[in-house]
C-alpha cells in the first residue's frame, strides 16, 4: 500500500474505479456482495494507545479477516521501516505476513487502514481477481475494500492541514467518498457518523454528489431537465437519421446504436457501470443482468 505527503484530489481514476465495481459484480454475484453487509463496526477495529501493539493488530486483523469472508486466514503482522504504508506476502496460505511500516506503532488508530487494504489483497488473490499494472490493480483494491465495507476506514485516515497531510491508498479523498457512496446506496448504510476525520467526512460528501450523478443521467428518469433535453435532441437526431446515429461522444453517458430496422440506447447501470442496452420506445423498465437493479427509463 501506498501513503502519499501530496494528496492528489478530484477523480482521475474514475473509468477504472466503475471498471473495478464491473469486475467484482461479475466475480461475486450480486447475491454474493450483499451478503457484506453491514460494514465493519467502528467499535471491532478501535485500537488505542493503551492496547497492546501486536495482539491490538492482531484482533483488527480478526475483524477484517470475518468481514471480507475470508475463511481460515490468519493474518501475521509485523513492523518494520520501509517506504510504503504495508505490504502483505501472497502466498497459498493458510497464514498471510502482514508488515506494517514502523510509524504505525505510534499512529495507531490508521493501522486497521492499513490491515483493511492488505487483506482485501488476499482476498482478490483468492479470487483470481486482479487488473494488469501495479496502478489498476492497487485501484481495484481500494475500490474492493470500500465496496465490500472496509474501506470507510482509508477515507477516514485521510488527514490534511496546513502544515501535514495523510492519505492512505491510491484513490483520491474525493474517490473513496464516491465508492463508499456506492456501497450506502444498495446497503442502505450512512457512513458519515463513523468519521473521525473531517477532511474524510467532506471527501465523502462531494464523492456523494458525484455518485448520485451516476443515478441521474437520462435515460433514466430521474435525469434533470437539461439532461432530458439534451437527450430529446440526441434522440431526434437519430430518429430522422436512419443511415447511422449520432457518433458517441466520450463525454455523454449513453450512446444510440441501430439494430435493424430499430434504434436502442446504451447506457452504464447506475449500480455496477455495466453496459445496459434497451430499445428507444419511450417509458421502459430495464433490469440490469449482473447486478439485478430495476432502473425505469425514458428512451
Amino acid at each position: 500500500m501506498r501513503d502519499a505527503s501530496e494528496v492528489v484530489h478530484g477523480y482521475p481514476h474514475l473509468d477504472t474505479v466503475r471498471a473495478a465495481l464491473t469486475a467484482l459484480y461479475r466475480r461475486l454475484s450480486s447475491d454474493t456482495i450483499l451478503s457484506y453487509a453491514p460494514s465493519v463496526a467502528p467499535a471491532d477495529v478501535a485500537f488505542s494507545d493503551v492496547d497492546d501493539l501486536h495482539l491490538g493488530a492482531q484482533r483488527v486483523a480478526r475483524a477484517l479477516v470475518q468481514q471480507l469472508r475470508l475463511p481460515d486466514a490468519r493474518m501475521i503482522v509485523s513492523f518494520s521501516e520501509m517506504e510504503h504504508a504495508a505490504s502483505v506476502e501472497l502466498t497459498a496460505g493458510p497464514e498471510y505476513f502482514i508488515e506494517l511500516n514502523d510509524r504505525f506503532r505510534t499512529h495507531r488508530r490508521d493501522i486497521g487502514a492499513a490491515l483493511a487494504h492488505e487483506i482485501t489483497h488476499v482476498l482478490l488473490h483468492r479470487l483470481g481477481l486482479s487488473f494488469p499494472g501495479t496502478r489498476d490493480n492497487e485501484i481495484l483494491t481500494d475500490t474492493a475494500t470500500t465496496y465490500l465495507g472496509a474501506g470507510w476506514l482509508l477515507l477516514d485516515a485521510y488527514r490534511e492541514d496546513r502544515d501535514s497531510s495523510q492519505k492512505l491508498g491510491y484513490l483520491t479523498p474525493e474517490e473513496f467518498g464516491y465508492v463508499l457512496a456506492k456501497r450506502a446506496l444498495v446497503f442502505e448504510e450512512d457512513p458519515r457518523i463513523w468519521f473521525t476525520s473531517p477532511q474524510g467526512y467532506t471527501a465523502y460528501t462531494k464523492g456523494k454528489a458525484q455518485a448520485l450523478r451516476d443515478e441521474q443521467q437520462p435515460p433514466l428518469t430521474t435525469a434533470g431537465w437539461a439532461g432530458r433535453h439534451r437527450y430529446a435532441k440526441d434522440r431526434r437526431y437519430a430518429l430522422d437519421h436512419s443511415a447511422a446515429p449520432p457518433a458517441a461522444d466520450p463525454g455523454m453517458p449513453y450512446a444510440f446504436e441501430r439494430v435493424g430496422d430499430g434504434l436502442r440506447v446504451a447506457f452504464a447501470c447506475p449500480t455496477c457501470q455495466q453496459r445496459i442496452r434497451v430499445p428507444v420506445r419511450g417509458r421502459v423498465r430495464a433490469r440490469c443482468g449482473l447486478c439485478r437493479t430495476v432502473l425505469e427509463c425514458d428512451t
